[in-house]
């Protein structure tokens, strides 16, 4: 019995010197770094390319502004809180809410209310500007003002309506022609839905909102001639690690009008998956003709079960333009 207590004594002082010994030694050292989660990285596609394929919808931040809100000047994106969104998210669903009620729902023809969107958003982040730090829009060139004032002019006709003389006197989204880009991949009330599929050499985007499609080849081969404008401009497109960046030039001059840039937009977007359900989107705009320098939004697109991408059919039985038309002949004559 004696000769177990003196083990068992011998055992419990070796320890405590081993201990001692230990806390010595890593004395005046920095404590391990905790260990970081290994960052994500994208499914392959069968040729090798990080897998960005499939339907996803930006609808959770159809209430979000493109600017920092005037209430929010001084604040810091990464300071809010999942609380912080969680009480913007529903203010504003509350003010879209008030909206929907405004335009008349199924009653005037614009559908019912569940169709919208921007009723139920959950919001992601208060804006979408990134860059100017300050979430705001560049100042306007000297040049862009006095065109935005001309258009001001003209649009003051009807009482604000804008003209009405011909079909030409709308926009091409009052026309269903198109929302233009990179107007298409910012949410609106409804119809916020892209589908990207890839293919070796290849990646196209389909919209949901009025059916635009656009094809961006990724084999290096240069931009269309300057004397070549298209409604999405040119898009060519290439891989950087695991984000697709594609430049965008040749919109034309007086057919497509982002926020008062035309001709001499250029844009540059990057896609990348950074997680399995969620393709973080990232544009940068620049125009030296509009803004006094170039800016930067992002959003998020979601994936998940999204059901399919349905035809938007813009022009099937929509009597929009007609009605615009006639509505401007009828207070003509009512001014008379």
């Amino acid at each position: 019995m004696r000769v177990r207590k003196v083990y068992a004594s011998l055992i419990v002082v070796a320890v405590a010197a081993v201990a001692l010994v230990a806390e010595i030694s890593g004395q005046g050292q920095a404590p391990a770094a905790p260990r970081k989660a290994a960052a994500y990285r994208a499914p392959r596609t069968a040729w090798g390319q990080p897998d960005i394929h499939g339907d996803y919808t930006n609808k959770d931040e159809a209430n979000t502004p493109l600017e920092r809100p005037d209430q929010l000047a001084g604040k810091d994106q990464g300071t809010f809180t999942e609380a912080d969104l969680a009480r913007l998210a529903k203010e504003r669903a509350a003010a879209a809410q008030q909206f929907a009620g405004g335009i008349g729902g199924a009653e005037t023809g614009a559908g019912p209310t569940h169709w919208y969107d921007h009723l139920g958003a959950k919001g992601s982040r208060p804006w979408f500007i990134i860059d100017p730090p300050d979430g705001r829009l560049p100042p306007m060139t000297p040049q862009a003002l006095r065109h935005e004032a001309a258009v001001a002019l003209l649009n003051d006709a009807r009482d604000g309506e804008g003209r009405a003389d011909s079909p030409d006197d709308r926009s091409m989204y009052d026309r269903c022609i198109t929302r233009g880009l990179p107007h298409v991949i910012f949410p609106t009330i409804y119809n916020n839905t892209s589908q990207i599929v890839q293919g070796p050499g290849f990646v196209a985007i389909r919209y949901e909102m009025i059916h635009d499609a656009r094809i961006i080849p990724l084999d290096g081969r240069p931009q269309l001639s300057p004397a070549i404008r298209q409604y999405f401009g040119d898009s060519r497109g290439r891989w950087e690690g695991d984000t697709l960046v594609v430049e965008v030039t040749n919109f034309p001059t007086n057919m497509i009008n982002y926020r008062g840039a035309g001709g001499s937009l250029h844009l540059i977007e990057r896609f990348r998956r950074v997680d399995a359900e969620t393709v973080r989107y990232e544009v940068t705009v620049s125009d030296p003709a509009t803004f006094s320098k170039p800016w930067t939004a992002a959003l998020s697109l979601k994936s998940g079960r999204m059901p399919d991408v349905f035809e938007y059919a813009c022009h099937e039985g929509n009597y929009a333009m007609r009605n615009i038309l006639s509505g401007a002949r009828a207070a003509e004559k009512a001014t008379k």
